[in-house]
């Protein structure tokens, strides 16, 4: 009977559920949320704009999206037990801080344990406000610093890199900021979004699936490629050295970080908007060389392209975040802040309708057999 049963390894190629969310076309290469082109919301909206379609449905009005971005700066504050707690672990990885602390606002906002739309929607953009704030204490406090409070006239993205760097960024860095939360804001039933919803789907509150989201996300396997691209890149020094690089990688059979994706067959749609901003960041930052490497090792890589080893959207982020002077450790992190509303949204998707997702595993384990008292078995 079970020898006819098919196993799809990693549930690929599987589909649990609808979603109005977001669109994946690995085979063309195109990424939409809600419908609208990842491409123009790269190069024409905003995060919070983007929070919103996200979590609504549709494009606000200039009078919603004014309310709703009131609602995030009003949010952003904890309450003072959580910089106790970030303290007290101020040592740890940064994604086991952020996952502790989010965990202990679930005990100490009251607001976190109620269900439904309503109540998802509210603690989402708690949240999203949050998480942010979360990162940057820590890192302040494990460098002996006191956090920066957050600036209420700056926007998501300014002000996460005014409380991370305690100095107003340009408005060319806050603008890259703004882009990459919005490149990794939703990207469909990845391992951390459907994490979540088994979570939702036990009847838990949003705080529980958010805590489940990190821990998943805290996986290198899943949110760990913008590390290693960095040190890559790292690894190879100058852009003299890529080809050679590539080579030895690819005749060890090795992969190059950055490279193919378990969705796109194409270029991951959201690498070129990211590619633009390592060069124009590089130039502002005067070390235009780290766009050079990238460069490098995707002209070296370009035989493979027809494989589907094509760039993704971490090959750059990381280099980014290096420019930026931001340690490696709060890479994943940073990911994290920006896929709070498809996360959100998630949770809000299972949570109509719910079900429990309970797949099942196909035993291949030893046959009945008699249990044996402790007295006949072999010493």
């Amino acid at each position: 009977m079970t020898d006819n049963v098919k196993i799809n390894r990693g549930l690929k190629g599987v589909y649990f559920e609808r979603s109005a969310v977001s669109d994946i076309d690995g085979g063309a290469g195109a990424l939409t949320y809600r419908g609208y082109s990842i491409h123009d919301l790269a190069t024409q909206s905003t995060f919070e704009e983007v929070c919103y379609l996200l979590i609504f449905g549709e494009l606000p009005s200039a009078d919603a999206l004014a309310g709703f971005d009131a609602r995030l700066r009003a949010a952003r504050t904890l309450p003072p037990e959580i910089l106790d707690i970030v303290a007290a672990c101020k040592n740890g990885h940064p994604m086991d801080v952020l996952r502790t602390a989010t965990s202990a606002l679930a005990a100490l906002e009251p607001a976190s344990q109620q269900l439904g739309e309503d109540a998802f929607i509210a603690n989402g953009i708690r949240l999203i406000s949050q998480v942010p704030m979360i990162v940057t204490a820590h890192d302040a406090l494990r460098g002996g610093r006191t956090p920066v409070a957050p600036d209420p006239d700056l926007g998501h993205a300014a002000n996460w890199l005014w409380m991370l760097k305690g100095e107003k960024p340009s408005a060319d860095a806050a603008r890259l900021a703004d882009v990459d939360f919005i490149l990794h804001a939703e990207h469909g039933a990845n391992a951390s979004s459907f994490a979540a919803r088994v979570t939702i789907g036990t009847q838990a509150n949003l705080h529980g699936a958010i805590v489940t989201a990190l821990s998943t996300l805290a996986g290198p396997a899943h949110g760990g490629a913008a590390e290693d691209v960095m040190k890559m890149v790292q690894e190879i020094g100058t852009a003299d050295k890529a080809a050679a690089y590539v080579k030895a990688k690819r005749a060890a059979r090795e992969p190059v970080t950055g490279f193919g994706h378990r969705v796109y067959r194409r270029e991951d749609p959201r690498a070129r908007h990211m590619r633009d901003g390592v060069r124009q960041l590089g130039q502002e930052m005067g070390a235009p060389e780290w766009y050079e490497i990238l460069q490098a090792v995707v002209e070296a890589m370009k035989p493979y392209a027809r494989h589907g080893l094509n760039v993704n959207v971490d090959f750059y982020s990381g280099v980014i975040y290096q420019l930026h002077g931001i340690p490696m450790d709060l890479y994943v992190p940073i990911f994290a802040i920006g896929r709070m509303p498809g996360w959100i949204i998630q949770c809000i998707e299972q949570q109509r309708g719910n079900i429990l997702i309970r797949p099942l595993t196909l035993y291949d384990g030893p046959a009945p057999r008699a249990y044996v008292p402790m007295s006949n078995r072999p010493a």
